[in-house]
């Protein structure tokens, strides 16, 4: 299926002519299509008084109009309740994964992303200490500190994650508690810190977050299947 266009059209008339393209039997309605300051490359559709409104991203206002051809397909899609060909969805996701648009992402994120962080220092550990001892152990002590913090909530599914945008490595604070093997939290660290190692990278159209490089280094962690079964006990108490 032929996707390409001038970029030299208005979105309002990709839009018009997609609309066609799924309902070909339907004349366009007025159609206003807005550029946002999102914290990220959200994007969307709705009806509002009889007029078909999308909402995207500032991040992709310069996207090449095939692109943006290719999300118009699949919000309308949703809205339309008709799938997205693949062409479209594959074509969206390799922008998206390309290095510099991810770049601007982590950029706007830390702009305008809210990220609220605590001290390092918990009720009954220290995620400084923690890091910097594995910093020596497995890095050299060369990997540069970034922010540390607990979480605000004490999540059992999301136990650590890093965020590039805002330079954190955030760890749940359900782990800050005296009944948690030292192991463990050593362990949801080392993952994290990764993650600064070894980066997220865009692989058959989509962003591959553990890369074959990654999980080869997880592998060397000391008692790795011992913190793994650890971990889950604790999370299932």
């Amino acid at each position: 299926m032929q996707v390409e266009s001038t970029r030299r059209e208005s979105p309002e008339a990709i839009c018009a002519r997609v609309f066609r393209r799924l309902r070909p039997r339907t004349p366009p309605p007025e159609i206003s299509v807005h550029f946002l300051p999102y914290a990220d490359a959200h994007s969307s559709a709705c009806w509002r008084d009889g007029r078909l409104e999308l909402r995207i991203s500032d991040v992709l206002e310069g996207a090449p109009a095939s692109v943006l051809e290719a999300l118009m397909h699949i919000l309308l899609g949703k809205l339309l309740r008709r799938p997205a060909p693949r062409v479209c969805v594959d074509r969206y996701r390799r922008y998206l994964s390309r290095r510099d648009v991810q770049r601007t992402l982590e950029l706007i994120r830390g702009l305008r992303g809210r990220k609220q962080l605590t001290q390092p220092k918990g009720e009954h550990f220290d995620l400084e200490q923690i890091f910097d001892e594995l910093n020596l152990r497995f890095f050299g002590g060369l990997m540069i500190r970034p922010r540390l913090s607990w979480s605000t909530r004490p999540s059992r599914t999301t136990l650590g994650h890093w965020d590039p945008a805002h330079q954190a490595i955030v760890i749940s604070k359900y782990l800050d508690r005296p009944s948690t093997p030292r192991l463990v939290l050593e362990y949801v660290m080392y993952h994290e810190m990764l993650h600064l190692r070894y980066p997220s990278r865009a692989c058959g159209g989509r962003r591959q977050v553990h890369t074959p490089e990654f999980r080869q280094a997880e592998r060397m962690f000391p008692q790795l299947r011992q913190a793994q079964q650890l971990l889950r006990r604790l999370v299932q108490s």
